[in-house]
């Protein structure tokens, strides 16, 4: 009976892909083989995402996550290039973002696949290593760095963002040697840090000669193709009161409260970006793409006392083809603005910072023939048309787009909660993501048979 099932199974999957891949240049013979090959290590890519989520990796601390993923790279035979970031170095290239830390162990590997008869087109596949950090951990269900399976979802920090979409491609690349093939053209599997923070990671990678004719990075955008991604920029701002006792508080001004006023009326420049007048039109259906966001607050010195200072770090996005000095001149302007329009803060001084993300927002062209193969590889595993995902957020994807001369785009599994509480990843849509990856790589890549 299991092997009656099982051949019907075939036999359907064998009819869908007879019907879908029309447009696509590989055997539906190959196609099934590698579907069925990732189906058949299922277990094996659960296991790796469990192994994975299990290390913390937090910024400063990849090293360990990072031994994991050369001895992974080396048992498949892959050669290995492991180098930190070289931030003097780094600087002089555009695409550079202020470091906001000098960390040790904290380096990218790759993995370096060649074929010894190459004819396709080369392929990077790309993931960031690095998490955020977890929060309170009491509000999570379980530990954050103690994975767990729950009604079809693996759960834990960094599940969705982004190692299971690490674990999706390296089954990817395997199902290949499992079916007796390798691909055809230069692979380079990435494992990058400093992702969450400034990108540097990734611009490490280009900068040491990383280039190719596609790049895919797995994030987890709930199987879209990403059309288009915003820039970001970090800031810390850092406002002085005139200190008081609250006896005389009408002699002093609060840093504190001055701050917030600050903040409200950045919050409005956000407003006017998100017009609908303002924006490309990969972002017209987007509700709010750009966002401003407090994300770290701390001041004061004492209950009774007008605060002295407050420090507010923030997170300001932006539209595609906005420079990032154009928008520090903007939020300078705000806040020069703000404070001669309001003579209760007159008192105030700030000091602006600026370390971290300092990302050009970019477009991903719809047209290439990158996104129109990935686009038949998905409708050839899930037999729909794949939607486009214009992102709020950054992703490294810039990196390869406007500096590298290699069209990237994200394409990921279904995730919720990322950067909040009880993370967690699809499992099913994992493996879904893993497919479609390696029909990519048999497509656009190519493949030669394993001689015996």
């Amino acid at each position: 009976m299991e092997t009656i099932t099982r051949a019907r199974m075939e036999e359907k999957l064998m009819s869908q892909i007879g019907r879908s891949k029309s447009n696509l240049n590989v055997d539906p013979k190959v196609i099934h083989d590698l579907i069925q090959a990732i189906e058949d290590q299922k277990d094996s890519l659960v296991k790796l995402i469990l192994d994975l989520v299990s290390i913390n990796s937090l910024l400063g601390n990849e090293d360990h996550a990072q031994n994991f993923i050369e001895e992974q790279f080396r048992s498949r035979s892959l050669a290995i290039d492991r180098f930190g970031i070289n931030h003097d170095e780094l600087k002089k290239y555009p695409g550079y973002s202020p470091s906001i830390g000098d960390w040790e162990n904290h380096e990218n590997i790759v993995g370096i696949f060649k074929p010894e008869k190459p004819k396709g087109r080369s392929l990077i596949l790309n993931g960031h290593i690095d998490v955020v950090p977890v929060g309170d951990e009491r509000l999570w269900t379980n530990p954050p760095f103690e994975p767990t399976i729950k009604d079809g979802h693996l759960y834990g920090r960094g599940s969705g963002d982004m190692k299971a979409g690490i674990a999706a491609f390296i089954v990817a690349f395997d199902s290949f040697k499992k079916i007796g093939l390798e691909p055809a053209a230069d692979i380079f599997l990435q494992s990058v840090v400093e992702e969450e923070c400034t990108g540097n990671g990734a611009l490490a990678c280009l900068q040491r000669g990383y280039k190719a004719q596609a790049a895919i990075i797995p994030e987890p955008f709930n199987e879209t193709i990403m059309s288009a991604q915003v820039g970001v920029l970090w800031l810390n701002m850092e406002v002085f009161g005139k200190p008081s006792h609250v006896l005389n508080a009408n002699h002093g001004t609060n840093a504190i409260e001055g701050a917030f006023v600050l903040w409200q009326h950045l919050k409005s420049l956000c407003e006017d970006w998100n017009n609908k007048k303002n924006r490309p039109a990969a972002f017209s259906n987007s509700e709010d793409p750009i966002k401003f966001n407090l994300g770290i607050i701390e001041g004061g010195e004492w209950a009774s006392s007008l605060a002295t200072r407050c420090q507010m770090n923030l997170r300001i996005g932006f539209f595609p083809g906005i420079h990032t000095e154009d928008v520090i001149k903007s939020i300078e302007k705000n806040i020069t603005q703000t404070i001669q329009n309001n003579p209760e803060l007159s008192d105030l001084k700030v000091n602006l910072l600026y370390g971290g993300f300092q990302s050009q927002g970019c477009l991903v062209d719809l047209e290439s023939d990158f996104v129109k193969t990935l686009s038949k590889c998905h409708t050839s595993i899930t037999n729909a048309e794949p939607d486009f995902f214009a992102s709020a957020a950054t992703t490294d994807a810039r990196t390869f787009n406007l500096y590298g001369d290699t069209p990237a785009t994200c394409y990921g599994p279904k995730a919720r909660n990322i950067h909040g509480i009880d993370e967690c990843v699809s499992i099913n849509s994992v493996i879904k993501i893993s497919q479609v990856i390696a029909v990519f790589i048999a497509e656009w890549c190519l493949f030669n048979r394993l001689s015996k």
